[in-house]
């Protein structure tokens, strides 16, 4: 936890579950907790493997780190 009002430290989280419930939980009805925890887990795969995203120069962010590690490497 940080100090009283800094909320840095959150931001990341707080933003990818922003998209976690808007790309994937919101007009969805899940039969049980389990069917919720499996879509979360194909989800978080999905983000980490396929999403394109423009900070990462339209790669996804396993692509992004791969090219980084070659860039350094």
């Amino acid at each position: 936890m940080s100090r009283k009002g800094n909320c840095w430290d959150n931001s990341v989280m707080e933003n990818f579950f922003g998209l976690l419930k808007t790309e994937m939980f919101y007009g969805n009805t899940f039969a049980s907790i389990h069917e919720l925890a499996t879509e979360v887990r194909a989800y978080i795969d999905w983000y980490n493997t396929e999403r394109i995203q423009e900070r990462f120069e339209g790669m996804s962010p396993i692509e992004y780190r791969a090219h980084t590690l070659k860039l350094v490497g």
